[in-house]
C-alpha cells in the first residue's frame, strides 16, 4: 500500500517581507486561560508553548489585551503597559528557542469582557447592544465608546506592536474575529452610530482599518528588521442584521488595499459553507483565498485532526494550515508527519496524559469540562 506523500505541508513558506517558515503548518491561537493574575506570562503557560513549538513553522499566542478595559478572559496575559515587555519577552523566546516564528496576538474583548475581569465592571463597544447569547439571551450591556476612547484603544494597538517589536516577536495578529471590538465595529448588529465610526459597510470598516494603520505605523517606526502583520476575521455572524460574506469581500478588499502579510480566515470547520451574500455554493474559504488573491496569503483553520484533513486543506488554496485543537491532543504532529508516522497521530484527547500533553490546569479544566468541544478519548 501506497504512503500518502505528505510533503506539501512540510515544505518552507516565506512572506513578502522576507519571513520564512520551515513548514506550512500554524499553532493557531488558542486562550489557555494560564497567565498570572498582573498579565505576565506563567511558568506553565512557557512549558506548554514550548511543547508545542518544535514543530510548527510559526505559533501564534493566545490574544493579549491592549487596554486594559478590554481583557477577556481570566488568565490572559497582557500587551497594555511596558513592564509586561520582559514578560513577552520570555514568551518570544520561548518559541523561537525551538525553531517556530512567534506572533502575538493583538486584542480587545469589547462587550464580550465579563465584567468581573474589569477595572470598573463594565464591557465597553461600538453601541450599547449586547451580544446574543445561545438560547435566547443576552450578554451584558455595553457602555458605547467615546470618540476619544476610540482614538485612545487605536493608539493601544499601535503601543502594543511596540512592545511585541521590543520584546522579540516576529509579527502581530489584530484579532478582527469571533465577536471581539474590531468585529464590532465592523458588524451592522452591534454597530449602530452615526458618527465617523459607525453607519454603511464603508463606515464600519473605519476602526479596523484605523488599528492596522496604527500597528503598520508603529512598524515602521520601531522595527529594524522585517515584521509580519496578520489580519484574523470571522466571514459571516448569525445574527439579524450580521455580517454577510458580502461585507466580508468589502472587508478583505480594504484589509488588500492597506497592504497586510497574510490574512487569517477563523472557521469552526474549514469547509463550512456561506449562509448568505453570495450567490457562489462552494466553501466559504474558497471563495476568501480568491477574493484575497495571490498575493494575500490566506492561513486556514477548522477541525483539521489528522494529517490527511490539513493536506486536504491545502486544496482550498489556501498557504498555511493552523491546527488549534489537534495541537493539544498531539503536540508531536508535525513531527509525526515528517517522520511518515502521520497513522500514530492522535485525534481525541487522552485525559490521562495531562502531564506529557504538557497543559495547564485551567486549560486542561476547561478542555474536559467542555463537552463535544474536543474530541475526547473515552
Amino acid at each position: 500500500m501506497l504512503k500518502t506523500d505528505y510533503s506539501p505541508l512540510l515544505e518552507s513558506f516565506q512572506f513578502a517581507s522576507g519571513i520564512s517558515l520551515k513548514n506550512r503548518v500554524v499553532m493557531a491561537p488558542m486562550t489557555n486561560f494560564s497567565s498570572n493574575e498582573d498579565g505576565t506570562v506563567s511558568g506553565p503557560e512557557l512549558d506548554y508553548y514550548i511543547r508545542r513549538s518544535k514543530g510548527a513553522g510559526m505559533v501564534i499566542t493566545a490574544c493579549v489585551y491592549v487596554s486594559r478595559g478590554g481583557k477577556g478572559f481570566a488568565g490572559e496575559f497582557g500587551a497594555d503597559r511596558d513592564e509586561l515587555i520582559p514578560s513577552l519577552r520570555q514568551l518570544a523566546e520561548a518559541i523561537k528557542g525551538e525553531g517556530a516564528k512567534a506572533v502575538l496576538q493583538i486584542f480587545h474583548g469589547g462587550r464580550q469582557c465579563p465584567p468581573a475581569q474589569l477595572p470598573d465592571g463594565q464591557p465597553v463597544s461600538a453601541s450599547n447592544v449586547p451580544s446574543e447569547l445561545p438560547g435566547g439571551g443576552h450578554g451584558p450591556v455595553p457602555r458605547a465608546l467615546t470618540d476619544e476612547e476610540i482614538e485612545g484603544i487605536i493608539a493601544d494597538f499601535g503601543a502594543a506592536t511596540r512592545r511585541a517589536i521590543e520584546a522579540g516577536f516576529d509579527g502581530v495578529e489584530i484579532h478582527g474575529a469571533n465577536g471581539y471590538l474590531l468585529q464590532q465595529f465592523f458588524s451592522p448588529h452591534s454597530n449602530t452610530r452615526e458618527d465617523r465610526w459607525g453607519g454603511d459597510v464603508q463606515k464600519r470598516l473605519a476602526f479596523p482599518l484605523a488599528v492596522l494603520r496604527a500597528v503598520k505605523s508603529a512598524v515602521n517606526e520601531h522595527a529594524s528588521s522585517p515584521f509580519l502583520v496578520g489580519y484574523r476575521f470571522s466571514p459571516e455572524e448569525p445574527e439579524t442584521p450580521g455580517i454577510t460574506m458580502a461585507e466580508s469581500f468589502v472587508l478583505i478588499d480594504a484589509l488588500k488595499e492597506e497592504g497586510l502579510d497574510y490574512l487569517h480566515a477563523s472557521l469552526q470547520e474549514l469547509w463550512s459553507l456561506p449562509r448568505r451574500g453570495t450567490e457562489d455554493s462552494r466553501p466559504r474559504i474558497e471563495q476568501i483565498v480568491d477574493r484575497a488573491g495571490s498575493g494575500l496569503p490566506v492561513i486556514g483553520v477548522g477541525s483539521l485532526y489528522s494529517a490527511n484533513d490539513a493536506l486536504k486543506g491545502l486544496t482550498s488554496g489556501i498557504r498555511l494550515v493552523a491546527l488549534g485543537r489537534p495541537l493539544l491532543i498531539e503536540p508531536d504532529w508535525v513531527q509525526k508527519v515528517a517522520e511518515g508516522r502521520a497513522d500514530e497521530i492522535r485525534t481525541e484527547l487522552d485525559t490521562a496524559a495531562q502531564s506529557t500533553l504538557v497543559i495547564p490546569d485551567p486549560l486542561w479544566g476547561a478542555l474536559t469540562h467542555t463537552p463535544g468541544w474536543i474530541p475526547v478519548k473515552s
